[in-house]
């Protein structure tokens, strides 16, 4: 069988699957559910492009990281073949782990377990079943080897990961302000002492990319319209989940079923593989096809979020740079139970507050390190003659409310 595919891409062009082993790795159930986990959860919503998969983005990040390697080969950097193939694996496996519509159940439907945990159990089923052949990528993975930049290239705050995410999130979205120079940065990449390093002729790219991400975060994946339908989803399975703990059965996959029946823990996970299975056969259209059918059901409050998520009757979001007066909450919940005629014990289902906070640049987490002409080594805060570079390293928070429109019109 012919196993070297080349996949027309609408990102990069063609691109290759460079192994046999590879094609395998791919053609895995568990890495072919990623063609039915969007990327950016609910943010079609808004954009209505972005309708792009996290099967899409791992290729991407693959053949990125192809580019990588090559780029560092050429700067006589030594990467074996078995590293070069590890390190493609665990950049095509990093996202595996994601839950239907990626971030947004992560805290839902299990419990104190995040995509990065449920990666590594799927990547260690992978290996038993290809006999060993994935020891280096999950050495790699976890950052338990010894050339340290193969795991910052897969994740770091300049890794092949964002790099793709960033371009092909943007390219979708339309949102040209997240548009990066991915190729421009691969070039500039180089090792020294086994870290990963940025020559000094791509500082503006590194720049642009901090800047970008930045831009992406509040006009994209924290826009208040898609927190407010993520916030809808989610408020819906904690209803579900709450009718299966009072005795009411609902229409739902076998697999969806099983986490809405049962209280699965960090815990759970590592003891039993069987939940891991049951995850592996989730998908968005698991979540999709039970909101279309709960929007139907009996109980006033998830047939009522169903049919709002289904027909984008989505709740009013206002963002503040300041938590919100305790008073100014307390009034939108009383006049959530007079107009909707609901008991106050229901009123969290109607009117919510969340924080969210966004920093483009850690300087304290895998700092990104600019090889400068002298030979010597500076963080990127330091190199840079970009003056809001240290406020792009100040992490931003924000508040929301969500409520139903309904309530803005009401006294």
């Amino acid at each position: 069988m012919n196993k070297k595919k080349i996949i027309n891409d609408p990102v990069y062009g063609f691109i290759s699957i460079p192994s046999g082993f590879i094609f395998d790795l791919i053609q895995h159930p568990y890495f072919q559910r990623l063609r039915y986990i969007k990327q950016v959860s609910m943010t079609h919503l808004v954009y209505p492009g972005a309708l792009h998969t996290r099967f899409q983005h791992a290729l991407g990040a693959m053949h990125l990281m192809s580019l990588a390697i090559e780029t560092l080969r050429s700067k006589a950097i030594t990467i074996t073949p078995e590293e070069e193939e590890a390190v493609l694996s665990a950049i095509l496996l990093h996202d595996i782990g994601h839950g239907p519509f990626s971030h947004s159940l992560e805290q839902t439907l299990v419990e104190g377990v995040s995509h990065e945990l449920l990666s590594a159990l799927m990547m260690d089923e992978l290996n038993l079943t290809f006999g060993g052949r994935l020891d280096l990528a999950i050495t790699i993975f976890n950052n338990r080897y010894p050339k340290k930049f193969l795991h910052q290239l897969v994740s770091g705050q300049l890794d092949i990961d964002r790099m793709d995410y960033l371009s092909r999130d943007s390219f979708f979205t339309g949102v040209s302000e997240g548009v990066i120079s991915f190729d421009r940065i691969i070039k500039m990449l180089n090792v020294i002492d086994n870290e990963l390093v940025v020559e000094q002729k791509g500082i503006y790219s590194v720049e642009k990319f901090l800047i970008a991400r930045r831009l992406m975060y509040w006009q994209v994946y924290l826009h208040k319209t898609v927190l407010s339908a993520e916030q809808m989803l989610l408020k819906i399975l904690q209803r579900a989940k709450e009718l299966y703990e009072n005795g009411t059965s609902l229409f739902a996959a076998p697999s969806l079923e099983h986490f809405l029946r049962n209280k699965i823990t960090r815990e759970n996970f590592t003891e039993d593989v069987s939940h891991l299975v049951h995850f592996s056969r989730l998908d968005d259209t698991d979540i999709l096809s039970a909101v279309k059918t709960w929007a139907h059901h009996s109980d006033d409050i998830l047939s009522m979020l169903c049919s709002r998520l289904m027909a984008r009757a989505l709740y009013h979001t206002e963002l503040f740079g300041t938590a919100p007066k305790e008073g100014q909450v307390d009034d939108l919940k009383n006049r959530a139970v007079t107009f909707f005629g609901i008991d106050a014990s229901k009123v969290d289902y109607y009117v919510w507050t969340q924080s969210i906070e966004n920093s483009a640049y850690e300087p304290n987490a895998s700092n990104i390190k600019i090889l400068m002409k002298d030979d010597s080594i500076q963080d990127i805060a330091e190199a840079s003659d970009l003056s809001n570079l240290e406020t792009l390293s100040k992490k931003v928070q924000k508040f929301a409310v969500s409520f139903p429109k309904e309530l803005l019109t009401v006294s």
